[in-house]
């Protein structure tokens, strides 16, 4: 099976050795992603709900690299430094998939390679076959 891989410019995937996005058939997978810019900035410091938007803009940059969006998502896995902020997060994970209403899991962990991020949220899709 073909696969087409994703990359941005940011200097960690070919430092670690990882694609943003993998598309294997239908199945697209996204890696972890925070909420940097095109510059590698964080946006949103000490906000959980403005990083968890970046986070997802920065996923729909990259499924739609890739032929396919955010309705196509059936799974995300977020992981979050502080699960108190869980609605935040939440909310702003229901704004970017609305009806879409993927399998999800939250986990707070330890900390993020960064000390100022608070999120990171990997998502796998399925991209429907061109007719």
């Amino acid at each position: 099976m073909e696969r087409e891989r994703v990359a941005t410019d940011t200097p960690w995937e070919a430092r670690v050795g990882y694609s943003r996005a993998v598309r294997v058939g239908p199945h697209v997978y996204v890696s972890g992603t925070t909420a940097t810019d095109s510059k590698g900035k964080i946006v949103g410091e000490g906000d959980p709900y403005q990083q968890t938007v970046q986070v997802f803009r920065n996923i729909r940059v990259a499924l739609e690299a890739i032929g396919s969006g955010l309705q196509d998502v059936v799974r995300t896995r977020m992981y979050v430094t502080d699960i108190e902020a869980w609605e935040e997060i939440g909310r702003a994970h229901g704004e970017a998939f609305g009806e879409v209403r993927p399998a999800a899991t939250m986990v707070e962990i330890r900390r993020l390679i960064d000390p100022d991020m608070i999120v990171e949220i990997e998502v796998d899709a399925v991209r429907p076959e061109p007719p």
